[in-house]
């Protein structure tokens, strides 16, 4: 049998499962957690026995609770997740060799030696499933995949859920994945699953048997070639990302897209961005502002680009003069979201001098040191303590502790 070097874990319902934990009244009923309070929006996350009436991620709470009335509805707490992300993943690593964290309920496990063998990472599994019920409790589980490398494995953990375990190898491929439709696969969205059915591929089994070669020509990059050699077993690592830029997207609550509070918003996203640009000594030179647009409903985006900087100040300079046009263009009334993107990163030391800016080569400016030294300030004393002027905090998903 061939060795099998991964697995990948995927906790079932991790959100609402938190929940649960936390909350013992709330097991064994429907659950759902949505991005904000109220009864408006979509939810991020639902427990096994709200899906079991047919209720999705995603799914808006109307939908929802026609599907299923007596759903409770919990406001996400990212912080709160990310503690149990935290605690979870030292349980896993007393055991195994926690490889990777891939995400705030996801964890890859290397195997090497004797784990490679499948009984024996089986037993590691349920040992990992052991002791996350004993040191934290019933509500939470996982479901594992076992393979030859971290897609194989991946694609194994969905195969089983809830608190299931599968395996993937060249010894059981592509058979055990006949009924599996393509766009279920990883990394194979609409415009990939295109390609692939313009070239003649329709099932796993034909993607399976692509020379490499000829899926790099029908991804049009190397990404396609490597997506079918770890498909067909062979043990690619995994590649180290490389940063694109830096940004924040808001879905506004109602009271916040009246387009006075909806500018008060992006001043907000622009200090959170601009602030995380700096801590990684970044700069960027290029500022983009989109917005969907509610009433009239429409979308609107522009972008413009400027000197390498990493001045929170000059950024909303910039975003003032969008907002402007914007309003001349669209005069809206009111915005449902709004995203905000840094782009064009240039690490700092790389920065060039400029002679018509008060800029020396590969250093601050007297600007960006103040915006440093805010930054220290909002650290020790509490995020906000000094603001670039009026904003207008929105925290949801991601900010709620």
């Amino acid at each position: 049998m061939h060795p099998l070097r991964t697995i990948y874990i995927d906790m079932n319902s991790f959100f609402a499962s938190v929940e649960q934990h936390e909350e013992p009244n709330l097991r064994g009923k429907p659950v759902g957690i949505t991005a904000m309070e109220g009864d408006i929006g979509c939810l991020v996350a639902a427990s096994y026995e709200a899906k079991y009436f047919g209720v999705k991620t995603t799914m808006s709470i109307k939908e929802a609770k026609a599907l299923c009335p007596r759903i409770i509805l919990r406001p996400s707490r990212h912080r709160l997740y990310v503690k149990y992300n935290q605690h979870i993943a030292k349980i896993f690593d007393q055991y195994a060799e926690l490889e990777y964290v891939r995400s705030v309920d996801e964890f890859q496990i290397a195997l090497g030696g004797k784990t490679s063998n499948l009984k024996i990472a089986s037993k590691l599994v349920q040992t990992m499933k052991d002791a996350l019920k004993h040191e934290i409790g019933e509500s939470l589980k996982f479901s594992a995949g076992i393979g030859s490398n971290h897609l194989l494995a991946k694609i194994a953990g969905k195969l089983e859920k809830p608190n299931g375990m599968q395996w993937l190898s060249p010894d059981n491929m592509p058979d055990r994945l006949l009924d599996i439709p393509l766009e279920d696969l990883p990394g194979i969205g609409r415009g990939i699953l295109f390609k692939l059915n313009s070239a003649g591929i329709h099932n796993v089994t034909e993607i399976y048997n692509l020379d490499p070669k000829h899926a790099r020509k029908i991804w049009g990059s190397v990404i396609g070639e490597r997506f079918v050699r770890l498909l067909q077993g062979e043990n690619i690592p995994l590649e180290s990302t490389k940063r694109g830029g830096y940004g924040n997207s808001k879905m506004l609550a109602p009271e916040n897209r009246t387009l006075k509070n909806a500018y008060l918003v992006s001043r907000w996203l622009i200090e959170k961005s601009v602030a995380r640009l700096r801590r990684d000594n970044y700069t960027a030179s290029q500022f983009a502002l989109f917005l969907r647009i509610q009433n009239p409903q429409s979308r609107w985006g522009s972008s413009i680009k400027t000197h390498y900087s990493q001045d929170t100040a000059h950024f909303l300079d910039i975003n003032r003069k969008l907002w402007r046009t914007m309003y001349i263009q669209k005069h809206p009334h009111l915005i449902s979201s709004i995203s905000i993107q840094l782009g064009n990163i240039l690490p700092l030391p790389k920065r060039s001098g400029e002679m018509l800016l008060p800029m020396e080569m590969a250093k601050k400016n007297e600007r960006e040191r103040l915006a440093r030294t805010i930054d220290t300030i909002n650290k020790r004393f509490g995020a906000s303590t000094v603001t670039y002027g009026i904003n207008k905090a929105h925290n949801g998903f991601f900010e709620r502790g």
